[in-house]
């Protein structure tokens, strides 16, 4: 999937936002979350700019810069994030706590994102062998919002920026089963329901 989706991960009691294109992480967020585990645990909070004048971390970012290019970007606007490389993030981590480094290098490991951006593709092939067999293409959009309705509620989310791993793989199943179903029945509404109960059976 192309489109570029901010990701909720969360760590120490709070969200951290991640870009599922990029894989960057939000240092601003991340800093924000370490400061509240630091003064939790009565030492001082941390400042993200004594980071980046360390001249250690300065010759460690010119080498990540050296190897994987642009490693940093700024946003804009109100609530301005600083985006950072999944390897600068963990290496922000561990300078802001050691103890932050197991729950960092879970989230480098896990497979979140990529189940969301296979999720996004699944979609296109759910929704393009839906459109094919559809009787009233005029009415496809709202059949088709309604079709994303019933897969949100059977895999129990509220908010995809915000589901699990094993969430956006029952997701991912469900739309590559409604899919094949498609080429085994002719009516879609039929394709839907045997695609979730079909999906759901392997969980």
């Amino acid at each position: 999937m192309k489109t570029e989706v901010i990701m909720k991960r969360k760590t120490l009691g709070d969200i951290i936002s991640q870009k599922s294109k990029s894989g960057f992480f939000s240092a601003t967020e991340l800093v924000k979350a370490g400061n509240k585990f630091r003064i939790l645990n009565d030492i001082k909070p941390v400042d993200l700019n004594s980071y980046f004048k360390n001249s250690a971390n300065k010759e460690f970012i010119k080498e990540l810069e050296m190897k994987y290019g642009k490693i940093k970007t700024d946003g804009r606007g109100r609530g301005v994030h600083l985006w950072v490389h999944p390897l600068l993030f963990l290496d922000i981590a561990l300078w802001i706590d050691p103890k932050m480094k197991v729950e960092v290098y879970e989230w480098l490991m896990d497979n979140l994102l990529q189940f969301r951006n296979d999720s996004g593709d699944s979609y296109k092939r759910m929704t393009g062998a839906l459109y094919q067999g559809a009787k009233n293409k005029s009415k496809f959009q709202k059949n088709i919002q309604h079709v994303a309705r019933l897969i949100k509620t059977e895999c129990g989310v509220d908010d995809w920026n915000h589901a699990t791993e094993e969430q956006l793989k029952l997701r991912n199943r469900i739309h590559d089963y409604i899919a094949f179903a498609c080429d085994m029945v002719k009516d879609a509404n039929t394709a839907v329901v045997v695609g979730i109960n079909k999906a759901k059976e392997i969980q």
